[in-house]
């Protein structure tokens, strides 16, 4: 998992898997799923980020439970 931020327009990008994205979804409102050709996601890109703090820490938790498992 690799975390991007821009400070200037208060965009994380949470990269899951360093792979193209073949489509991206809204999943709620400024986040949107980047899903890979496999059909399994490969990252979010969070608007807004110092307000979803509960949702980054969702994602963030989940990629270590995960990997943890591997």
């Amino acid at each position: 998992m690799r975390l991007s931020y821009d400070k200037s327009t208060d965009s994380l990008y949470i990269e899951l898997r360093p792979l193209p994205a073949r489509r991206t979804r809204e999943i709620e409102p400024d986040v949107n799923l980047d899903v890979g050709e496999d059909g399994r996601p490969v990252g979010y890109d969070v608007q807004h980020a110092s307000t979803k703090r509960d949702f980054i820490i969702s994602v963030i938790l989940a990629g270590e439970s995960q990997a943890a498992a591997e």
